[in-house]
């Protein structure tokens, strides 16, 4: 499995106060989608997430993002290794994503910029 790069994932109240920030720490410009309730801004390596509190806290149990070249290899190898697949894989906007249980209880996010 090629991993590409990890994405630090950030829950934030104030989603356009931290946009403004997160955009002149980076340089970057922030990518913008919504997900189940969950607005989100990709803002170089950060991902940041604002929505209902119940949401929020599913969404602080994946420790990372992980950014992997093919999410179809991810899930093989993660299955040959004894990780547990809690979901996927499943399309997002940004590509094709999977939710991993590794065999110490972390669990991370692995996505590709593959369509579906």
């Amino acid at each position: 499995m090629d991993i590409l790069g990890t994405v630090l994932r950030v829950c934030v109240n104030d989603l356009e106060a931290s946009v403004a920030f997160y955009e002149r720490l980076t340089g970057s410009p922030a990518m913008r989608f919504e997900r189940g309730g969950v607005s989100v801004a990709s803002v170089g390596c950060f991902l940041l997430m604002s929505g209902p509190e119940h949401e929020l806290e599913i969404l602080r149990k994946v420790t990372a993002t992980i950014a992997v070249k093919d999410v179809d290899e991810a899930l093989a190898t993660l299955r040959a290794c004894g990780a547990h697949i809690v979901a996927g894989p499943v399309p997002t906007p940004a590509g094709r994503n999977l939710i991993a249980m590794h065999p110490d209880g972390t669990i991370l996010e692995y996505v590709d910029r593959n369509a579906s």
